[in-house]
């Protein structure tokens, strides 16, 4: 009688780490798919974060990322540092304008209508000299 119940909590202990391991694993072969299918062009975030687009995939276990900053640099991951696709960076035209149409203004006193006065390049925030 004593044995049943034992039994029965070893059995329930099985079945949830059963279930643990199936989610792990198909959360493993998801992120393997991935990376054994990334392609030159692919926009891709790395698992620190790194935002790039691949270039080469020539070896098996590297891929070379543009991160645009410059058409000079690129950089060489591990495939498995890559964490996810995502969609390419698009421009709005529209915004692009607008920052260039922009002028930067000055900011202006409003009680006297006049720009800021230039501080002496020795004089610290505080008004104290250097």
């Amino acid at each position: 009688m004593d044995l049943i119940p034992l039994l029965l909590m070893f059995g329930l202990l099985g079945v949830m780490m059963y279930f643990m391991t199936r989610r792990q694993r198909r959360a493993q072969e998801q992120q393997s798919q991935l990376q054994n299918s990334l392609e030159v062009g692919d926009r891709v975030m790395t698992t620190s974060g790194l935002y790039g687009t691949i270039t080469n995939t020539d070896e098996s276990t590297t891929v070379t990322l543009d991160i645009g900053v410059s058409d000079v640099v690129e950089t060489e991951w591990l495939r498995a540092a890559v964490r996810e696709k995502v969609a390419p960076v698009e421009v709005d035209d529209e915004v692009e304008d607008l920052v260039d149409a922009e002028d930067v203004e000055e900011t202006v006193d409003v009680e006297t209508n006049e720009p800021p006065a230039v501080k002496d390049e020795a004089e610290l925030e505080s008004g104290k000299k250097k």
